[in-house]
């Protein structure tokens, strides 16, 4: 195809007043010198150029060779003497089936023959046209001089009068042609240019799109490299946080009733542990590797049980409503870790009302479509339930917006906030299969919109709270704890021996398969997820079972590293107890677990 800027010169070549100009700038525009286009006389029997070029061929063997093969060959190459060239020069020539020759003069024109014949035909039909038009120019103007003729020698020349009124007709007929392909030519140009202007639209929309999508992706890319960050760190942190609050435990446990000193120090103590343990919480959540247990959830009823709890934790100044849609689909999530997301919204937006105003928490059936799934990375188009939470609070502008789901960013004051809630949400919307999305304007307030994926099938339980009816106990029941961290280790065998359990320690997964292969009496396996020596906790297990079909197996990890939990969810059948944990936690998931409840 011509390019669009030799389109348009080519084009103008239909015009005779500036073609030989417009020609030269055609020729040097595709790498020639110049360019003839040469056109057949039917009266002569031979080519001829075309109107606007100069009418005389200049003569010489060369020429004479050159229009000798226009008469049998369709495109080919000569060498010819022009006269305005200093010497012989290269000519490229492309002849049509209607014998009109185009030829380029010097140089090596980068055109090729493919290109010409979507315009060449209909440029050719109009020079013939023209040519036709002079010719019956020259028989109009010998016409007259007939009838000047004809006023003296009426009776001699009348059979002339035929032959002009013929040539008239031609000449009519020659115009109207001429009218009919200046009309094609300028409709060409107009279906062009619209062609131009409609690909362009399309390129910059694609252009925008892409953008778009770019940037989609480097924000979850971002938000990926820092969750790994996060989760290395809680796994850690949760290590050192099951030191201390495990010697807490101990210790308030055991400090005499007197010691009133003591015992608030140690009170205090553990609140600090406790919150700590709940931002190592949130750093997981925030990054997926919070080991989740997703259940069918009605979301209906889990907002509306929560009202008695959002009403003590806003107090008497946020108004709050609740709004729930008819016909709510199913959900498969973790219904403790939604209520903590709906929770923390909740707190979130009561921060933002100092003054007091109203938060509305609503569900809905929506569809997220492909347009939507391409601008926000990670969507799956389909069928979600959305929860929302709404306050009137104070709102805030796009970039802060844009950064309120990075892990401590906060617009609160110093000690007022970690940064961590949000942050949380998001991690738990992601884990879970969905999406979440925040809409705010300052001075308007704030809406974010959480979309959990709609469960379609799957087993149809009661969407009914189970309380454990479990209080802390012990028994007689043999237990082997597996665990690397000599510190925690301790803890835990002190703490089962004070239950009254009878406890084996081992700080690998090697030394505890050798005291399984001794000790044929062990009730239960209670081992740390992540052990060295290249065998950890899950494959442990897989071996424990092997040698005793019927032990009883518990996990415990600060962080899952996947090994027992796979694609946010963990496995079927498996036991955890999340680090840092209680006396408490310890014991009633233990009995728990050897009760098989």
């Amino acid at each position: 195809m011509l390019s669009t800027e030799a389109r348009i010169l080519f084009n103008a070549l239909a015009d005779p007043g500036c073609r030989r100009e417009n020609a030269d700038v055609l020729a040097r525009h595709v790498g020639a010198r110049a360019l003839l286009i040469l056109i057949p006389d039917r009266e002569l029997g031979a080519l001829r150029p075309a109107p606007g070029f100069p009418q005389t061929l200049p003569g010489g063997p060369t020429w004479r060779t050159l229009l000798a093969r226009c008469r049998d060959a369709a495109e080919f190459t000569t060498d010819i003497a022009y006269p305005d060239a200093a010497s012989v020069e290269r000519a490229e020539v492309h002849v049509w089936p209607d014998r009109t020759a185009l030829i380029f003069i010097g140089g090596r024109p980068t055109i090729r023959r493919a290109e010409l014949d979507g315009a060449l035909p209909l440029l050719s039909a109009l020079l013939r046209s023209e040519g036709a038009g002079l010719e019956a120019a020259g028989h109009a103007r010998a016409a007259q001089d007939a009838s000047r003729r004809a006023r003296e020698l009426a009776t001699a020349l009348d059979g002339a009068r035929g032959e002009i009124a013929g040539k008239a007709h031609q000449l009519q007929r020659a115009l109207s042609e001429s009218a009919r392909l200046n009309t094609e030519l300028r409709l060409l140009n107009e279906t062009l240019e619209q062609r131009i202007l409609d690909r362009t639209r399309e390129l910059q929309t694609e252009v925008e799109e892409r953008r778009k999508a770019e940037a989609a992706l480097a924000q979850a890319q971002k938000m990926e490299a820092v969750g790994q960050l996060t989760g290395g760190i809680a796994h850690d942190f949760n290590n050192l946080l099951q030191v201390v609050v495990g010697n807490l435990d101990i210790l308030q446990r055991n400090l005499p009733e007197d010691a009133t000193r003591l015992r608030r120090s140690a009170d205090n103590a553990m609140k600090g542990a406790r919150r700590a343990a709940t931002l190592t919480q949130r750093l997981l959540a925030f990054s997926r590797r919070q080991p989740l247990d997703p259940k069918r959830i009605n979301v209906n009823a889990l907002v509306s049980g929560m009202s008695d709890l959002l009403h003590r934790s806003l107090g008497e100044t946020v108004a709050v409503e609740t709004v729930v849609a008819a016909g709510l689909w199913p959900v498969e999530a973790d219904g403790n870790q939604l209520e903590n997301a709906v929770l923390n919204l909740a707190v979130n937006a009561r921060d933002a009302m100092p003054e007091g105003g109203k938060l509305t928490i609503e569900t809905a059936n929506t569809m997220l479509d492909e347009a939507y799934a391409r601008a926000h990375a990670e969507v799956r188009p389909g069928q979600y339930v959305a929860i929302s939470v709404s306050d009137t609070g104070v709102g805030m502008d796009r970039e802060t917006a844009e950064r309120v789901f990075e892990p401590f960013f906060t617009t609160k004051e110093v000690g007022k906030g970690t940064g961590l809630g949000l942050s949380m949400v998001y991690g738990f919307a992601k884990q879970s299969g969905g999406h979440v999305n925040i809409y705010s304007e300052p001075g308007v307030g704030t809406t974010v919109r959480i979309y959990l994926p709609r469960l379609i099938g799957g087993r149809c339980e009661e969407d009914v709270s189970e309380l454990n009816m479990n209080s802390e106990g012990g028994g007689q029941e043999t237990i082997l704890v597996v665990e690397d961290d000599e510190d925690v280790r301790a803890y835990s065998v002190e703490t089962l021996r004070e239950l009254g359990y009878q406890v084996i320690e081992a700080q690998d997964g090697p030394s505890a398969l050798r005291v399984l292969e001794r000790q044929t009496a062990v009730d239960l396996l209670f081992t740390d997820v992540v052990l060295p020596n290249g065998l950890n906790g899950e494959r442990l297990a897989r071996d424990a079972r092997a040698l005793r079909p019927w032990i009883k197996v518990l996990f415990t990890t600060g962080y899952s590293r996947n090994a027992i939990v796979h694609h946010g969810r963990l496995d079927a059948g498996v036991q955890l107890i999340a680090k840092p944990y209680s006396h408490a936690d310890l014991a009633t998931k233990v009995r728990d677990v050897l009760d098989g409840l």
